[in-house]
């Protein structure tokens, strides 16, 4: 089966939601436009992703920290909502990048995608496992709730977020459950040395050697969709800091691509400029090379490797006696329970 999937590369609206959702809809609809049944967005694309954390002293971020929590969305909040309409209403699959709000505590965020099919069903809601680097002082830490690949009509879809695309067993997990389409995000800069003491980290490599290696190793189609940047996103990030400026400028920029599993990138690759990123790619071609190489079938040695994947969403408070849920918003609903009584 041909389609066409669709990468994103874009620049956030930082700190601004309804900015952020509108131009979230306004790329659904030109994917959609083109025939794309897939269109995937960067990494914590709404409200932005937070990369003064890499220059601040975090006693110098507070103020940051409370304007990007009050931007952040909630799951089942009314942003999400609309998006779900849009993808619905142009009949396409969309993999969105968002920070995520608890909803038991203003402070508690979460590095999140979601999985929205072209009825506007959110089918999955993964929070990143680990926050990278200077991302704990913004993020919780995920769960496994999220590893999941979900059956569209076009083929089994799942993600992962950023560093999560170099971490075996993320990667594992998904392959033992057929994945056939793969979407990974990211944001638009990583400083992670200071670029003026020696060659800045190309961020765009990395990006392309992870996909690469994953759609090798799980033959999948890797769909990747980094966030550009903007003069108003540099203004946002720096906030008229000169110092905070040059750095930034200095660091090598992501990109998108749609990546084979033979490496090759059908749709070309966007750096600086916006846009999207587009390719028509076969998933009946991922059954022969299966022949070659299943790692999580024939090639696998399930007598030698055990591998357990726990899908519990965690939560902060758990009620003797009621039963178990896997809702996303599980803890509200129990303490909206408790409330109630």
């Amino acid at each position: 089966m041909t389609i066409r999937l669709a990468a994103a590369h874009i620049a956030s609206t930082f700190f601004d939601v309804e900015a952020g959702v509108q131009k979230t809809i306004k790329y659904i609809n030109l994917a959609a436009k083109d025939g794309a049944e897939l269109v995937a967005f960067p990494e914590s694309f709404l409200p932005g992703f937070p990369i003064w954390h890499a220059f601040l002293r975090p006693i110098d971020a507070h103020a940051k920290f409370a304007r990007f929590a009050a931007a952040s969305l909630r799951v089942d909040g009314p942003e999400m909502a609309r998006i779900q309409d849009s993808a619905r209403n142009a009949g396409i699959a969309v993999w969105l990048g968002f920070s995520e709000r608890a909803s038991y505590s203003e402070g508690c965020l979460w590095n999140s995608s979601v999985l929205i099919d072209a009825t506007g069903e959110i089918r999955t809601h993964h929070r990143k496992l680990v926050p990278t680097f200077y991302e704990k002082l913004v993020w919780s830490r995920g769960d496994g709730n999220g590893l999941r690949v979900a059956e569209l009509p076009f083929g089994r879809v799942g993600g992962l977020i950023c560093g999560e695309n170099g971490n075996p067993l993320a990667r594992y997990s998904l392959m033992a459950q057929g994945e056939q389409i793969h979407c990974a995000c990211y944001p638009s800069v990583w400083p992670f040395r200071d670029p003026s003491s020696g060659a800045p980290y190309d961020l765009s490599e990395a990006i392309r050697i992870r996909a690469a290696a994953h759609s090798f190793e799980a033959k999948t189609f890797t769909v990747v969709s980094s966030a550009a940047l903007d003069e108003a996103g540099i203004a946002a990030i720096c906030d008229g800091d000169a110092d905070a400026e040059a750095l930034i400028r200095k660091c090598a920029g992501a990109s998108s691509m749609i990546v084979t599993p033979d490496g090759s990138t059908p749709g070309g690759t966007l750096t600086t400029s916006e846009g999207l990123v587009m390719a028509d790619v076969d998933v009946g071609l991922l059954t022969e090379l299966k022949q070659h190489h299943d790692m999580a079938g024939y090639y696998n040695r399930h007598d030698v490797f055990h591998v357990e994947l726990n899908q519990d969403r965690q939560a902060p408070l758990h009620i003797a006696g009621r039963q178990k849920t896997t809702n996303t918003e599980e803890t509200s609903s129990v303490l909206q329970a408790e409330a109630a009584e």
